[in-house]
């Protein structure tokens, strides 16, 4: 999964985000502008009518927003800098993938999000 913090959507703040990004078939989005300027180098760009081809990345948006109160749309929860939204970002990416990696190794056991926090000295 590749992720950046911009503060606008535009071409030169969007490519980055495309060139890391998994190799796939098409990408699928909004209808947003800006995704006609960029160059998917090994697919296409789709323009996805309603949620069907949108909903996993819907998903993962609002269980950012559950998790991160500072993401979460009309709240008094901010960062004070762009560094510290992208750690926060960061560390609950790594917590959930421990996470996720951990239910496919052990299914029946459920731990919480917090369990997966790296420990600190």
């Amino acid at each position: 999964m590749n992720w950046l913090t911009i503060s606008e959507r535009t071409a030169e703040q969007m490519q980055p985000i495309v060139d890391g990004s998994a190799q796939a078939f098409q990408c699928c989005s909004d209808g947003a502008s800006v995704y006609e300027a960029l160059n998917y180098h090994r697919g296409y760009h789709l323009v996805a009518e309603g949620k069907t081809q949108t909903y996993s990345v819907e998903a993962k948006n609002a269980e950012l927003r559950h998790y991160l109160a500072r993401l979460v749309k009309h709240t008094r929860c901010f960062s004070r800098s762009l560094e510290a939204l992208r750690g926060a970002i960061a560390l609950f990416i790594d917590c959930w993938n421990r996470r996720q990696l951990h239910k496919l190794k052990y299914p029946r056991y459920n731990y919480s999000l917090i369990d997966f926090l790296p420990l600190v000295n």
